[in-house]
Protein backbone atom coordinates (compact mmCIF):
# COMPACT_ATOMS: atom_id res chain seq x y z
CA UNK A 1 0.00 0.00 0.00
CA UNK A 2 1.56 3.30 -1.04
CA UNK A 3 0.03 5.31 1.82
CA UNK A 4 1.82 3.12 4.39
CA UNK A 5 5.25 4.55 3.55
CA UNK A 6 7.20 7.29 5.28
CA UNK A 7 7.57 8.30 8.92
CA UNK A 8 4.85 6.89 11.19
CA UNK A 9 2.41 5.79 8.46
CA UNK A 10 -0.17 4.92 11.11
CA UNK A 11 -1.08 8.63 11.13
CA UNK A 12 -2.68 8.26 7.69
CA UNK A 13 -5.09 5.47 8.59
CA UNK A 14 -8.78 6.17 9.08
CA UNK A 15 -8.81 4.33 12.40
CA UNK A 16 -6.08 6.60 13.77
CA UNK A 17 -7.82 9.77 12.56
CA UNK A 18 -11.10 8.72 14.18
CA UNK A 19 -9.49 7.60 17.45
CA UNK A 20 -8.97 11.13 18.80
CA UNK A 21 -11.63 13.10 20.62
CA UNK A 22 -10.11 16.48 19.78
CA UNK A 23 -13.44 17.97 18.67
CA UNK A 24 -13.34 21.73 18.99
CA UNK A 25 -16.30 23.78 20.19
CA UNK A 26 -18.59 25.21 17.52
CA UNK A 27 -17.45 28.78 18.16
CA UNK A 28 -13.83 28.03 17.12
CA UNK A 29 -13.26 29.05 13.49
CA UNK A 30 -9.46 29.22 12.98
CA UNK A 31 -6.74 27.22 14.76
CA UNK A 32 -3.10 28.16 14.08
CA UNK A 33 0.12 26.62 15.40
CA UNK A 34 3.38 28.58 15.29
CA UNK A 35 6.64 26.73 15.91
CA UNK A 36 10.21 26.21 14.70
CA UNK A 37 11.56 22.91 13.47
CA UNK A 38 14.80 23.38 15.43
CA UNK A 39 15.26 23.86 19.16
CA UNK A 40 14.42 21.78 22.18
CA UNK A 41 11.83 24.22 23.49
CA UNK A 42 9.84 23.67 20.27
CA UNK A 43 9.90 19.84 20.58
CA UNK A 44 6.41 19.54 22.14
CA UNK A 45 4.79 21.78 19.52
CA UNK A 46 6.54 19.92 16.72
CA UNK A 47 5.43 16.56 18.08
CA UNK A 48 1.87 17.87 18.54
CA UNK A 49 1.76 18.90 14.88
CA UNK A 50 3.25 15.56 13.81
CA UNK A 51 0.90 13.32 15.82
CA UNK A 52 -2.31 15.27 16.49
CA UNK A 53 -2.85 17.96 13.86
CA UNK A 54 -4.24 15.52 11.27
CA UNK A 55 -6.71 14.18 13.87
CA UNK A 56 -7.72 17.74 14.72
CA UNK A 57 -8.34 18.53 11.04
CA UNK A 58 -10.29 15.29 10.48
CA UNK A 59 -12.57 15.80 13.49
CA UNK A 60 -13.17 19.51 12.74
CA UNK A 61 -13.84 19.94 9.01
CA UNK A 62 -15.43 23.39 9.51
CA UNK A 63 -12.33 24.80 11.27
CA UNK A 64 -9.48 26.31 9.30
CA UNK A 65 -6.22 24.83 10.60
CA UNK A 66 -2.90 26.47 9.70
CA UNK A 67 0.71 25.92 10.72
CA UNK A 68 3.46 28.53 10.59
CA UNK A 69 7.00 27.17 10.72
CA UNK A 70 10.17 29.07 11.54
CA UNK A 71 8.49 32.46 11.97
CA UNK A 72 8.56 32.92 15.73
CA UNK A 73 11.11 32.58 18.54
CA UNK A 74 8.62 30.84 20.87
CA UNK A 75 5.97 28.26 19.95
CA UNK A 76 2.31 29.13 20.49
CA UNK A 77 -1.22 28.31 19.38
CA UNK A 78 -3.63 31.07 18.39
CA UNK A 79 -7.34 30.30 18.22
CA UNK A 80 -9.84 32.66 16.59
CA UNK A 81 -13.51 32.52 17.58
CA UNK A 82 -16.61 33.40 15.55
CA UNK A 83 -17.26 36.60 17.53
CA UNK A 84 -13.81 38.02 16.64
CA UNK A 85 -12.04 37.16 19.88
CA UNK A 86 -8.80 35.25 19.92
CA UNK A 87 -6.88 33.19 22.45
CA UNK A 88 -3.16 32.49 22.73
CA UNK A 89 -1.63 29.37 24.29
CA UNK A 90 2.10 29.40 25.06
CA UNK A 91 3.76 26.08 24.16
CA UNK A 92 7.32 26.92 25.18
CA UNK A 93 9.03 23.78 26.59
CA UNK A 94 5.72 21.94 27.06
CA UNK A 95 5.51 18.24 26.14
CA UNK A 96 3.08 17.00 23.51
CA UNK A 97 0.70 15.27 25.93
CA UNK A 98 0.41 18.37 28.11
CA UNK A 99 -0.48 20.42 25.02
CA UNK A 100 -3.19 17.91 24.04
CA UNK A 101 -4.67 17.91 27.55
CA UNK A 102 -4.70 21.71 27.65
CA UNK A 103 -6.42 21.99 24.26
CA UNK A 104 -9.01 19.39 25.30
CA UNK A 105 -9.71 21.24 28.53
CA UNK A 106 -9.96 24.74 27.05
CA UNK A 107 -11.11 24.51 23.41
CA UNK A 108 -12.73 21.07 22.96
CA UNK A 109 -16.19 19.74 23.70
CA UNK A 110 -16.55 17.63 26.83
CA UNK A 111 -16.98 13.86 26.67
CA UNK A 112 -20.59 14.16 27.85
CA UNK A 113 -21.36 16.69 25.09
CA UNK A 114 -19.78 14.38 22.49
CA UNK A 115 -21.86 11.45 23.80
CA UNK A 116 -25.05 13.54 23.59
CA UNK A 117 -24.27 14.56 20.00
CA UNK A 118 -23.50 10.95 19.06
CA UNK A 119 -26.84 9.83 20.54
CA UNK A 120 -28.63 12.62 18.71
CA UNK A 121 -27.10 11.53 15.38
CA UNK A 122 -28.15 7.93 15.97
CA UNK A 123 -31.69 8.82 17.04
CA UNK A 124 -34.61 6.81 15.72
CA UNK A 125 -36.43 9.84 14.28
CA UNK A 126 -35.50 8.92 10.73
CA UNK A 127 -38.69 8.12 8.77
CA UNK A 128 -36.86 5.34 6.92
CA UNK A 129 -36.50 3.35 10.18
CA UNK A 130 -39.14 0.82 11.15
CA UNK A 131 -39.56 -1.74 13.90
CA UNK A 132 -39.92 -1.56 17.69
CA UNK A 133 -39.62 1.98 19.04
CA UNK A 134 -40.00 3.68 15.66
CA UNK A 135 -42.88 5.45 13.92
CA UNK A 136 -43.75 2.40 11.83
CA UNK A 137 -43.90 -1.15 13.11
CA UNK A 138 -43.58 -2.78 9.68
CA UNK A 139 -42.40 -1.80 6.21
CA UNK A 140 -45.86 -2.65 4.89
CA UNK A 141 -47.22 0.51 6.53
CA UNK A 142 -45.27 2.63 4.02
CA UNK A 143 -47.42 3.52 0.99
CA UNK A 144 -46.36 1.64 -2.13
CA UNK A 145 -44.88 -1.36 -0.31
CA UNK A 146 -46.14 -4.93 -0.50
CA UNK A 147 -48.74 -5.57 2.22
CA UNK A 148 -47.92 -7.80 5.18
CA UNK A 149 -48.15 -11.54 4.40
CA UNK A 150 -49.87 -11.94 7.78
CA UNK A 151 -52.77 -9.75 6.61
CA UNK A 152 -52.89 -10.32 2.84
CA UNK A 153 -51.30 -13.46 1.35
CA UNK A 154 -48.52 -12.79 -1.14
CA UNK A 155 -49.16 -13.64 -4.79
CA UNK A 156 -47.89 -17.11 -5.64
CA UNK A 157 -45.36 -15.76 -8.14
CA UNK A 158 -43.60 -13.99 -5.25
CA UNK A 159 -43.33 -17.05 -3.04
CA UNK A 160 -40.31 -19.31 -3.46
CA UNK A 161 -42.04 -22.64 -2.97
CA UNK A 162 -44.39 -21.94 -5.88
CA UNK A 163 -41.76 -20.22 -7.98
CA UNK A 164 -39.36 -23.17 -7.87
CA UNK A 165 -42.03 -25.89 -7.95
CA UNK A 166 -41.55 -27.33 -4.51
CA UNK A 167 -45.06 -26.73 -3.22
CA UNK A 168 -47.11 -29.74 -2.26
CA UNK A 169 -50.62 -29.27 -3.58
Amino acid sequence: MPFMKGRAPIRRTLQYLQSSNLVLKDRVKIFTVNYNVYGNHHRGAKDFVFWHLAQLQYNNPAVQVATFKNLTPTPFIRVFFENGEEALVDLDSRPRQEIVEHIKKVFCKTDTKLAEERLERESKDNPANFGWGCDRQCICEVPGQVPCPAVVPLPRVMRGKYKFGQAVE
